[in-house]
């Protein structure tokens, strides 16, 4: 693994002169915030070595360096999940790239399923914590001490800095924004209304197939994490007999403005 990701950070660093500051992960139908980048360079997936394709409807494939009011940053536009077929190393390979390029703040987002009664579709929830629930673990098997400790401490998954700052910027700009703590599943069904109603006797505000791996993977490497979710659908009788991708998709979209100008915020006043 190591070599693999010395192998492709050298490819992108021989290709481009920049350095990031945040790297941000967009979900499903998230994308359009690149437009709040000013653009230095992409490149696409499948032309860095040792990357994944995504192969989810909503997200584009690739990485995206560039400028947020003076701030270097790098977008993955579209993530990789488990339920593709893909390695939880393979999942989780881009953040370690990441973090080598440079990176010691990441920004992750997500559609998830809200749980909490207090939500409805288009809340936008802060992630203070998560629950793991998905059937492998990305830092499964011989520990590399170059990446770092054997054991992770998860007590704190989620910057409680950023978070702080999250919320303080979401009441200046009247951005209605809750706090909740996110369940990652396998996928890639969407939950029945039994699992739903496991996901919140067990704790959780909301429900997803993401973002879980890439956090831990962070956390190993001491990044500092920041989490949002876009609630697109409702784990209630009346909207899970209808909720598909496509309804995802607009959801996310309907509520991206609103997050696009968080994300960008929160970024700018680092």
């Amino acid at each position: 693994m190591w070599e693999k990701v010395q192998e492709t950070v050298s490819y992108i660093k021989a290709k481009i002169n920049f350095t990031p500051e945040f790297g941000v992960i967009l979900g499903s139908g998230l994308g359009g915030f690149t437009d709040d980048i000013i653009i230095e360079y992409t490149l696409p997936y499948e032309e860095i070595p040792n990357f994944p394709i995504s192969t989810v409807q909503g997200h584009k494939g690739a990485l995206v360096f560039g400028t947020i009011g003076g701030k270097k940053v790098v977008a993955m536009q579209g993530r990789f999940h488990f339920y593709e077929g893909y390695s939880m190393k393979e999942v989780t390979f881009p953040v370690r790239v990441m973090k080598y390029l440079g990176i010691e703040k990441l920004i992750v987002s997500n559609a998830s399923g809200g749980v909490n009664p207090n939500y409805k579709v288009g809340s936008i929830v802060i992630i203070k914590d998560h629950i793991n629930f998905m059937p492998e673990h990305p830092l499964r098997g011989k520990n590399d001490e170059r990446f770092g400790p054997r054991f992770v401490n998860m007590s704190q998954p989620y910057s409680v800095e950023m978070i702080a700052k999250a919320k303080e910027i979401a009441q200046e700009l009247s951005i209605e924004v809750h706090d909740g703590i996110y369940f990652g599943l396998q996928g890639p069904t969407f939950e029945t209304l039994s699992e739903y109603r496991m996901v919140k006797i067990m704790g959780a505000d909301c429900v997803g197939m993401s973002t879980v791996p890439e956090v831990i993977v962070a956390r190993h490497m001491e990044l500092e994490t920041f989490g949002v979710s876009i609630i697109t659908d409702m784990g209630d009788a009346e909207s899970i007999l209808t909720i598909s991708h496509d309804e995802v998709l607009a959801a996310a979209k309907n509520a991206e403005p609103h997050l696009r100008k968080l994300i960008k915020e929160l970024i700018v006043r680092d």
